[in-house]
Parts: C-alpha cells; sequence; structure tokens
C-alpha cells in the first residue's frame, strides 16, 4: 500500500514537472480555438483490493482547445467493475472534468482529472471521489490513453487502456 502511495506521488510529481516545461515554452499564436468530441471504450485490471477482478467501461468526453497544446475536458459514460461470484458487480457513471497538455509533437499528452463516480447498479447507493492521471497519444481522429483511475469509496483502483474516435463540432 505504501508503495502505490509513493507511484502516485511520483506520478504527480512528474506530471507536474512536464505540465511546468511546456507551459512556460508556449507563446501565444492566432489558434483558432475548437471543440472536439470522442466516443471511447476502455478495459481496466483493479490494482487494489481483492474485490473486483476486471473493468469495462464507455465514455463520451467534450474537448474544448485553450491553445495548440492545452485543452480541458469534460468526460461521463459508464463503467462496470466485475466481480466474482458473491458480491453483484458496481457499475457506475463517473463525471469529471480534465486538464490535457499536448508535450511533444502536438500528438503525446499528458492528462489529470478529477470528479465523482455516481453507482447506479445492484443496489450500491454511494458516491465516490475519483482523480485519474493519464497518458495518451491523439491523431486527427484517434485516441489511445492508459490511465490510472482509483475510487475513495468503492476501495478500489485500476489502470485502463481507453480507444477512442473523435470529431471536430
Amino acid at each position: 500500500m505504501k508503495n502505490l502511495k509513493n507511484i502516485r506521488i511520483l506520478f504527480f510529481a512528474a506530471f507536474a514537472m512536464i505540465f511546468s516545461t511546456t507551459a512556460s515554452a508556449q507563446t501565444t499564436s492566432n489558434y483558432d480555438q475548437k471543440f472536439k468530441l470522442g466516443f471511447g471504450v476502455s478495459g481496466g485490471i483493479p490494482t487494489d483490493g481483492d474485490d473486483y477482478d476486471w473493468a469495462l467501461g464507455g465514455d463520451v468526453r467534450l474537448q474544448y482547445d485553450l491553445s495548440k497544446r492545452t485543452s480541458i475536458t469534460l468526460t461521463t459514460g459508464f463503467t462496470n467493475l466485475f466481480v466474482g461470484d458473491d458480491i453483484p458487480d458496481l457499475g457506475f457513471i463517473p463525471a469529471k472534468a480534465g486538464f490535457k497538455a499536448f508535450v511533444w509533437e502536438d500528438q503525446f499528452y499528458v492528462m489529470g482529472e478529477v470528479g465523482a463516480g455516481f453507482a447506479v447498479t445492484n443496489g450500491y447507493n454511494d458516491t465516490t471521489f475519483l482523480w485519474a492521471p493519464s497518458i495518451g497519444y491523439a491523431t486527427k481522429h484517434i485516441d489511445i490513453s492508459l490511465r490510472y483511475e482509483d475510487y475513495d469509496k468503492f476501495d478500489t483502483n485500476q489502470i485502463a487502456l481507453r480507444l477512442a474516435y473523435g470529431f471536430e463540432l
């Protein structure tokens, strides 16, 4: 458990260094700010606790480009945490706001999201704080990312791979 906490701290420190380096290197230019919409699927493996075996989800992400290298995001969808035979699965709706910074060749990025997860299946009646740092690669239409997502009250977290298709609005 202590090693996982150290990994989290290290990841956030690296994220802060990368973001501060890219933010200071940016210059203001004539950039057309625009909205993008993406639809994704993700599969994950829980990394904490023994209650959940795997996760599967779908999401919709609205992205607004602040500049060529920075964007803000709003993400929602549905995620299901699958468990063994003794406990019913947990399905929840995440609602997250995030910041995305492209750090290399306008395609590789780091992103951080925070929000809430609202349990909606099998009699679960809890809402959890969630946070999700991620790294990814995006082209004009395809977005592939790897994220760590932590669910405070669901007593677990996951590492998930997201594949998405997006387009400009």
